[in-house]
């Protein structure tokens, strides 16, 4: 690849608040930041849970409905193969079990806790926004923000900053 060829920015959306689809955007965000890629990751709607302060290490993973939990069969001891029965997703407690599970094994990984994450990602010179739009919808404020977030954005705004960069939206 020439060096014409090569990412030099990316502007990550994050617009999932589960635990499991919070992480993909903070391993981007900190993989471009480790290449010496500039970053900027965007929270919008149910992504803000990732830097609310009273949300932010509270994030679950969702058991209802989600087809891909046959990934964390191994942790049990059963194959990749073996589908998670949704109907056991809405039993009390089954959720909590499955971000237990899921946060034990990124333990292992030495994959940091959400808000250590963000402080990482943001000392790397990551920027980290919320959009104002979702913040308004849900009523919420700047000081609801953990401190990494730069700022409070307008989409335009985001576009603004994200001029030149690869987008993606996780």
């Amino acid at each position: 690849m020439s060096d014409s060829d090569a990412i030099k920015k990316v502007s990550i959306i994050c617009a999932h608040g589960g635990l499991d689809e919070v992480y993909p955007a903070l391993i981007l965000a900190n993989g471009a930041r480790m290449e010496g890629i500039e970053a900027t990751l965007f929270f919008t709607f149910f992504g803000l849970n990732a830097i609310m302060k009273k949300k932010v290490d509270n994030l679950k993973v969702a058991t209802v409905g989600n087809p891909s939990l046959n990934l964390a069969m191994p942790m049990l001891g059963m194959p990749i193969t073996w589908p998670f029965p949704t109907l056991m997703g809405a039993i009390p407690g089954v959720s909590n079990f499955a971000t237990y599970l899921m946060k034990n094994e990124m333990e292992k990984l030495d994959i940091p806790p959400v808000s250590e994450f963000l402080e990482m990602i943001h000392d790397a010179g990551g920027e980290i926004y919320a959009c104002k739009l979702a913040m308004d919808m849900f009523k919420l404020t700047r000081d609801d923000l953990v401190d990494p977030v730069d700022a409070v954005l307008t989409v335009g705004e985001f576009y603004e900053k994200s001029a030149g960069a690869t987008v993606l939206f996780t």
